[in-house]
């Protein structure tokens, strides 16, 4: 299944994408794409659904973030070999983990704000793990069992502030807007081989990144499980796993940085495209 949320901000509508490509209004089934509605039985009661006699919704309509209430959005660092070589970085011994702010996520296609006193703003194309079933000192083995489904996210970062003015990675990565998920939740079912998917990213026409999911260090089960060692997860919450090469601050020998007016546009195998109008902050 598909699952995404349609309508304006904070007013968005539990949805699924139908076989006919229509979007399907889910409200007298769910109350949102989110919590409980991801757990298995919230999932088998979505799948149990007459989809075609559903209520059928604009689908000029914007299209919102696919998790509502996200608890925790925690992000892997350096989990590509050949991302982790263009930034000069050695390979982790160990997934790297940071927090993305809950309050940096939009809708795919809304547009993404440079902060105040951004110097060098980059991009990232990743792969998103959705939880679906609580998750706590979970064996690899398990892993899967926990995941609901995953989504394209774009982990925009300013790299002057993650990595040239002290602390953790975090206050680089949580700028409003800086988290893009979406357009739809791909429920496990349909991505048989997470670890086999091809991802890009454009800016203004350009290909700069052009990688695939099998490049990944520490693949989703081993995310999951470890991730799990250190922090209960809870259905909604939202894993991102790292980015292939292509990077902004990967270019040689001049980094390129995101600036007002750019375009990204960007996507993965079967969970769908996202495309953001950059902007300057204005107060």
């Amino acid at each position: 299944m598909k699952l995404l949320r349609v309508g304006a901000k904070g007013a968005e509508k539990p949805a699924i994408l139908a076989q006919d490509g229509s979007i399907r209004d889910l409200s007298g089934v769910v109350a949102d794409i989110g919590g409980e509605a991801l757990t298995p039985a919230g999932l088998a009661r979505i799948a149990a659904a007459d989809i075609a006699n559903l209520p059928q919704l604009d689908a000029a309509e914007r299209i919102g973030p696919c998790v509502a209430n996200v608890g925790k959005f925690i992000c892997i660092g350096l989990n590509y070999a050949d991302h982790a070589a263009e930034t000069g970085s050695p390979i982790p011994d160990e997934p790297i983990i940071f927090m993305k702010a809950t309050s940096a996520i939009i809708g795919p296609n809304d547009d993404v704000i440079i902060p105040k006193n951004a110097i060098k703003p980059d991009w990232e194309v990743e792969l998103g793990i959705v939880i679906g079933k609580e998750a706590r000192y979970v064996d690899e083995a398990d892993a899967f069992d926990h995941v609901a489904g995953y989504c394209l996210v774009n982990d925009v970062s300013e790299r002057h502030f993650q990595t040239e003015r002290g602390g953790t990675w975090d206050k680089g990565k949580g700028s409003d807007t800086f988290g893009p998920i979406g357009p739809w939740l791909v429920t496990r079912d349909e991505v048989p081989d997470p670890q086999n998917l091809n991802m890009w990213l454009e800016v203004d026409g350009k290909r700069y990144q052009d990688g695939s999911t099998k490049t990944m260090i520490f693949g989703v089960a081993n995310v999951v499980s470890y991730v799990s060692q250190f922090m209960s997860l809870q259905p909604g919450d939202i894993i991102s796993t790292g980015t292939p090469p292509g990077v902004g601050m990967g270019i040689k020998p001049d980094p390129v940085w995101l600036k007002p007016g750019n375009v990204m546009r960007l996507g993965i195998d079967g969970l769908g495209e996202q495309t953001q109008n950059v902007k300057a902050y204005s107060a």
